[in-house]
């Protein structure tokens, strides 16, 4: 039986390419918003969510941080998808018919050196599956959208041009979150482990509770903060490490993180994927 896969974005987003990506035999289910990607596996409306946590060009993407600790999920695998700009048109269309491009802005930003070799005018599209979904639908050659090979494949489009975009270093890592976790055992490879915590309020707590994992040798790969409610001294922390909760050294260090925090929770653990 197929399972149901959510994802941020209409049908041919990258986010649904990275879904297609991790699990290529199961049924796809876009949602409008992150809030309803998450919904949808907390309602049991689907059986896994893919959601983008961060952008190697624009950085952590900032809901995310904020819904998932609350969410109840747990994290169950990364991808890494290195995000390829092309120029889709209708069939039978060529490079030379293209007047305007239409893509979400910051697609339209990321490929600003071929818009402008073109002499392309730039239309702001939703996003960028939407875009090539209006590319299909107007059936006007002189219209092209910047977006996915999948976006192509999804709405029929032709790829007259491809990896058009500015920085070749464009990637995208994508976390799959459940109901439940699929936590792999302590010796089966390299692993993550992702937690959030908040110190508490003495001095130097974060600077103490960072010092565990450094004497124990853990490395930690990310630690992000953020507000709480908006409160300006209410401070979450988001942290990856390399390691299983199960490591000793990985107990160490949390045992050491447990006397400088009021509050602490993994979130995930799972194995490494392959930045690409």
């Amino acid at each position: 039986m197929s399972r149901k896969i959510a994802f941020q974005g209409e049908p041919g987003a990258f986010s649904h390419a990275a879904a297609h990506a991790l699990f290529p035999a199961d049924i796809a289910l876009p949602c409008v918003t992150f809030e309803d990607t998450i919904a949808a596996v907390q309602k049991s409306e689907a059986d896994f969510g893919v959601v983008p946590v961060e952008n190697s060009l624009y950085g952590r993407i900032t809901d995310i941080y904020h819904l998932l600790p609350d969410s109840g999920l747990y994290i169950t695998a990364e991808h890494f998808l290195r995000v390829e700009m092309n120029l889709l048109a209708v069939p039978g269309a060529s490079l030379a018919d293209i007047q305007h491009v239409q893509s979400l802005s910051v697609a339209l930003g990321q490929c600003r050196k071929f818009i402008t070799k073109h002499g392309f005018r730039t239309i702001n599209g939703g996003d960028t599956a939407g875009s090539a979904r209006e590319v299909a639908e107007r059936g006007d050659k002189s219209i092209a959208a910047i977006a996915s090979r999948f976006a192509a494949e999804v709405y029929g489009l032709s790829i007259l041009a491809q990896n058009i975009e500015d920085a070749a270093h464009n990637t995208t890592r994508f976390l799959v979150v459940a109901r439940e976790p699929q936590q792999p055992e302590a010796d089966s490879g390299k692993v993550k482990t992702t937690f959030v915590f908040r110190v508490r309020n003495v001095p130097a707590a974060l600077y103490k509770a960072m010092g565990g994992f450094a004497t124990n040798g853990v490395n930690m790969t990310k630690l992000e903060s953020y507000m709480l409610d908006g409160s300006f001294t209410a401070t979450q922390f988001y942290a990856d490490i390399e390691g299983h909760p199960d490591d000793k050294n990985v107990i160490l260090a949390f045992e050491e993180l447990g006397f400088f925090t009021d509050y602490f929770r993994i979130l995930g653990v799972y194995p490494a994927g392959t930045a690409v």
